[in-house]
């Protein structure tokens, strides 16, 4: 089966060309970033996203199938983002996967926009076997999960607050650091030193799998506050020191959730998941606890067609979620653990 998948949720537009025969493989992908067009507003302005979704749908689509050197007419399935996500932009990548699986009289595959992540550990070189459990840490979701197969899921553990990616772009913010500030903040804590700034780790100690990363962003304030304007050494030492309390909290409550589950597998998904403290961290302290940990490729832990082609095969494989082409809702506002099936 060939499965179409399109990525639509806020400021990428993804598109993506998945196989299932002989175990599934990724034929072709293509994404399109708009960081450059939203960085002079400071985020993501959703009227220009959607608008930009539209400009490059149908280009990147074409690119995708030339690549593949495979048609349209070919095509078993559409898998798209359903939600949650922006409302407008996720309604350009329904729209346009509805209208042209009517067209091609096929089916489609709505798609939970954290389940792709959540499955993208799976296009990996060396992708897990289920179950495992799953630290996903994508924009404004930290959540642990048990995943027992493909749309079997419970809720470990998840941010009260701020969650870690939000944590990494406010802080961002607070040190002059241009949006996208998260993955910029991470490359200047490499040139921090390290124990130099002591920042709290919050609900390392909370006995539960739960998460707090406002209270970490409040700290940091008060760091620049009271240096007044950091240089640049004093700036990067903030850096390391925020990134070092979130690290520790991530790993230790992902090693905890592993450990009580007696599982050995543990997943990393989501755009944090691309950190390399983070991924350094986890190997080094997973391997002492006999626990294998899995990351998707650097290009997959952000926003991507792939995914959502992906988790869209896999569902269609097992007969969930696929509906004829027409009607369709968006869903801007979706728990992960409302999936049912």
């Amino acid at each position: 089966m060939l499965i179409l998948g399109i990525e639509s949720s806020c400021d990428e537009t993804g598109i993506a060309l998945y196989d299932t025969v002989a175990g599934g493989a990724l034929l072709s992908h293509a994404l399109h970033s708009q960081v450059l067009m939203h960085r002079d507003y400071g985020g993501v302005v959703p009227e220009l996203a959607s608008r930009d979704h539209i400009r490059h749908v149908v280009p990147l689509l074409r690119k995708v199938l030339s690549d593949s050197g495979r048609s349209l007419t070919e095509l078993d399935a559409i898998a798209y983002t359903q939600g949650p996500g922006l409302a407008g932009a996720l309604l350009v990548g329904a729209a346009f996967a509805e209208g042209l699986a009517s067209s091609l009289g096929i089916p489609t595959v709505p798609v939970h926009h954290l389940e792709g992540h959540l499955l993208s550990p799976l296009l990996s070189k060396r992708p897990p076997k289920f179950p495992f459990i799953a630290l996903l840490v994508s924009g404004g979701h930290s959540q642990l999960m048990h995943v027992k197969a493909v749309g079997e899921y419970r809720l470990l553990g998840e941010t009260l607050d701020d969650a870690a990616g939000e944590a990494f772009d406010k802080t961002a913010k607070l040190l002059g650091i241009p949006y996208p500030g998260g993955p910029a903040l991470a490359d200047l804590a490499e040139f921090g030193r390290p124990g130099l700034v002591k920042l709290p780790r919050p609900m390392l100690h909370s006995g539960d799998l739960n998460f707090s990363f406002s209270g970490l962003k409040t700290a940091v304030l008060t760091k620049v506050h009271a240096i007044g304007l950091p240089d640049d050494q004093q700036r990067a030492d903030i850096a390391r020191g925020f990134q070092d309390a979130i690290v520790d909290v991530l790993v230790q409550k992902s090693l905890r959730a592993t450990e009580e589950s007696g599982l050995k597998r543990l997943v990393v998904a989501g755009g944090v998941g691309a950190n390399r403290e983070l991924r350094r961290l986890l190997d080094q302290q997973a391997g002492k606890a006999g626990i294998t940990a899995f990351y998707p490729e650097l290009e997959f832990c952000t926003d991507n067609g792939a995914m959502i082609a992906l988790a869209g095969a896999l569902r269609f494989q097992a007969g969930k979620s696929i509906k004829p082409a027409g009607a369709f809702v968006v869903r801007p506002r979706w728990p992960l653990t409302e999936i049912t099936g």
